[in-house]
């Protein structure tokens, strides 16, 4: 990475403004390879160098993207005008000024939620052209009837007399109200309305991956993890959805609905 002045280069990476890093420089609490830098101005070399704001350090990756598991009750915005937003649930030495939800999850919904501060592949996925494929695990009123499996995969007509992309649906092991979805399109409370028209109530609903990116098992409701490159680029490879629901079926009906 070619030099960049200390003030942008942190600027870009946290939530503090320039002129906030100039104060904090000022007062003694921006290191460079472990010597307080005063002068907010001054040229470094992220690749080479190591920095700290307030003992917090700061990475060379200029992006950041973050995996919520996001519980109910949160909505999927940078504006609290509509309640309290997913925002509030990212730390603060995870944030940056520029994040924002990639994609979105009804306020009622949970599961795995993209934060990112990165436009371009934020873009990128959420273009239609990319068709990601998204999972959900659904928990019903009524039993899974077999024959959604067939009406999900020719089309469902939607009560506005929209049309849906052919979706899959798989009911969970050792569970009768339980069930899998396979989605590559994201109509307005897309699941909840499909399963209304064949004449079932979804009663909760949970996103466990996008692309390849499968929800952690090990992150509770709540809680974030920051993503590596490697997870990142596995928002855009395909799961096979039948090993998926063999795979994963114990795991999340035990662990993320029934409790």
């Amino acid at each position: 990475m070619s030099l960049i002045r200390l003030d942008k280069f942190i600027s870009e990476r946290t939530e503090y403004s320039r002129s906030t890093v100039k104060e904090l420089a000022r007062k003694g609490k921006i290191n460079v390879d472990g010597t307080p830098v005063k002068a907010s101005d001054t040229k470094i070399d992220p690749d080479k160098q190591a920095v700290t704001v307030d003992g917090r350090s700061i990475g060379a990756q200029k992006f950041r993207y973050i995996l919520l598991n996001k519980p109910q009750g949160y909505v999927c915005s940078t504006d609290d005008k509509d309640g309290e937003t997913v925002m509030s649930l990212v730390p603060p030495e995870m944030r940056t000024k520029n994040m924002f939800p990639a994609g979105r999850l009804d306020k009622d919904s949970l599961g795995a939620l993209l934060i990112t501060d990165d436009g371009a592949l934020a873009h990128r996925m959420l273009s239609p052209k990319s068709h990601i494929p998204k999972i959900y695990i659904v928990k019903l009123d009524r039993s899974f009837k077999n024959e959604y499996i067939n009406k999900f995969n020719e089309s469902l007509l939607l009560d506005n007399g929209e049309q849906c992309l052919p979706a899959r649906v798989r009911p969970l092991e050792n569970s009768s109200k339980l069930a899998f979805v396979e989605l590559h399109e994201g109509k307005y409370h897309q699941i909840k309305r499909m399963f209304a028209a064949v004449g079932n109530h979804v009663e909760v609903l949970m996103r466990v991956s996008i692309g390849g990116l499968v929800l952690p098992e090990k992150l509770g409701k709540g809680q974030c993890m920051e993503l590596l490159h490697k997870d990142v680029e596995s928002l855009f490879q395909n799961l096979d959805f039948d090993d998926f629901c063999s795979r994963f079926s114990p795991v999340f009906s035990a662990f993320h609905l029934n409790n």
